[in-house]
Order: C-alpha cells, then structure tokens, then sequence
C-alpha cells in the first residue's frame, strides 16, 4: 500500500518549508517575494531541496498507485502528475535568481519548470475530478487550483509592468501551493480508498 508513505512525504515536505518561514522572519517579506527566495536565506537551499524532493518523490509514488487502481487514472493524467514531479525536481536543480538581478540561465530554467509545475497539478486535479463527480471535495479543490494558479500568473503582470501597486508575487504563490497541497492530499485519499477496496 502505498497511500501512507504518499502522506508521509507530503508531511516531510511541508517541514522544512514551514521551519524557513519562521526563520526567515522580517529577511524575506512573503507577499511580495516568492519561496524560491528562500535559497537565499542561510540553509535556505538544503531545506527547500528536502521540500522540494521529498515533495516531488511524494507526488511519483502517488502516480505509481494511482495508476494501478483503475482506468479513470490513465489517459494524460500520468503525463501531468508526472511533469509536476519533474517540474519539482529540475526547480530545485537550477535556483533563482536574486531580485533584482538580470536573469541568468538558471533562473530561467527555474521559471519555466514552475510554469509548468503549476499548470500541470491543476490541469491533473480537474481531469481526475471529472472521473469522480460524486467527490465534491476532489471538484472544488480542484476548481480552487486552477484559479489560484490563473491569480498567480497574474501576479507577475506587476513584476513585468509596475503599475504602482502592491506585488503580490509571494502571496500568490503561497496561496497556490496551499491549494496544491489539499488537492494531492485529496488524491492521497482516494489512492487509500481504491488499495483498501482492492
């Protein structure tokens, strides 16, 4: 069974990234600067790779499971769970960069794997919920995700375009990643009810 090792990954995950924001108080303002910044931060980057990695392997083993259980977790669903883990993965390869700076390569790698991050999980939560319409639940959490990544995207239009207002990059992102983490703890739910039916 592999539902509780999916939650115990997804717990391990969360550690690291809750312990920089207590850390990091009053260094790094999480409205306007994004987790990335954190690599930043003394340690920042041994505990965002624990976040990220043990986020990513999480996320593997819940694909593996989810595709032994039934047919309604083939089709594209593998594809999209499968390049957010990667997504994770190539993130925490190649870090930011610090605001400010011109973009190196690195950075730009990094923000192409979290656009893709963030618009696979979603894209995965609405497929699956349209398996199982009966979960309300998987239905909102998945709407949620969809929406919190569209706010995000938005969010970096007064990064590219001041306008004069708050940036609300790191709000976003937060929000976003809180709604991700409900949705593969839904899943997570639902991989421990098909193992238990089978």
């Amino acid at each position: 069974m592999l539902a509780p090792f999916v939650v115990a990954a997804l717990v391990l995950s969360l550690v690291p990234v809750v312990l920089l924001h207590l850390i990091s108080l009053g260094e790094v303002d999480p409205v306007s600067r994004t987790i990335s910044d954190y690599v930043f931060v003394a340690g920042g980057a041994g505990l965002l790779a624990v976040t990220a990695l043990s986020l990513a392997g999480g996320s593997a083993l819940l694909l593996l499971g989810l595709r032994r259980s039934g047919p309604a977790f083939g089709g594209p669903l593998p594809l999209l769970l499968g390049a957010w883990s990667a997504g994770l993965v190539v993130a925490t390869i190649f870090p930011t960069d610090p605001t400010g700076t011109p973009t190196s390569l690195s950075g730009a790698v990094h923000r192409y794997a979290g656009a893709v991050m963030f618009t696979a999980l979603p894209a995965a939560g609405l497929l699956v919920s349209r398996h199982f319409a009966a979960d309300r639940t998987l239905r909102r959490v998945s709407i949620a995700s969809a929406v919190t990544g569209a706010a995000f995207l938005l969010s970096h239009v007064s990064v590219v375009l001041p306008f004069g207002g708050a940036v609300l990059l790191g709000f976003a992102e937060r929000l976003l990643f809180a709604v991700l983490y409900v949705l593969l703890f839904v899943l997570a739910r639902h991989l421990h009810r098909a193992e238990v039916a089978s």
